[in-house]
């Protein structure tokens, strides 16, 4: 198959992944309220990227802009998750919520929202200070206060903030132990 563009190639990869569908439909979520869900009640996401066929994960703080359908995350504005996304910005995404491992099941409890999306550097600083609300408000419990705090003029020129545009998003959940 001859792809013309990186925008193409991302289509027929997210109609594989939809094509081919889930293995186990019982662990299946199809309710994107539910999984989006997920993306809220996490803390972190966790990314994969690629250079040159070799894979790169990084875990980073995140908040999810249900409007946008987009997630945020701060990050340096150097290093090698930066000269990666720059080569190639695509990435594959996992909010995972750990219910825990039944002990003499051999099974582990679990529900994830997975993700693909494109990754975008703001340089906007009302989108920049948007971002960073959605952040606060999902990682901190009182969030009125460190928006005060954390968020001013100086520090919205100096963070580097990414947004995750998301074009495929799916869940999967093990609520209880199913013997196969």
């Amino acid at each position: 198959m001859v792809i013309a563009d990186k925008n193409s190639y991302i289509k027929v990869a997210i109609l594989s992944f939809v094509m081919k569908g889930i293995r186990r439909k019982e662990k299946e979520i199809t309710s994107e309220n539910i999984i989006i869900d997920i993306l809220k009640k996490t803390r972190y996401v966790t990314l994969a990227m690629c250079s040159h066929n070799i894979p790169y994960l990084v875990t980073v703080t995140h908040g999810h802009d249900r409007k946008k359908n987009a997630i945020y995350f701060h990050c340096s504005n150097e290093g090698k998750k930066i000269d990666i996304l720059k080569e190639n910005n695509v990435v594959w995404g996992q909010a995972l919520i750990d219910k825990g491992y039944v002990k003499g099941k051999c099974d582990q409890l679990f529900e994830t929202a997975q993700f693909m999306g494109k990754v975008t550097f703001i340089d906007d600083l009302d989108e920049k200070k948007h971002a960073l609300e959605i952040m606060i408000n999902q990682q901190e419990e009182n969030p009125e206060i460190v928006i005060k705090k954390q968020i001013t003029k100086d520090s919205l020129k100096r963070v580097h903030i990414g947004r995750i545009d998301i074009s495929y998003l799916s869940g999967k959940k093990a609520d209880n132990v199913i013997v196969s």
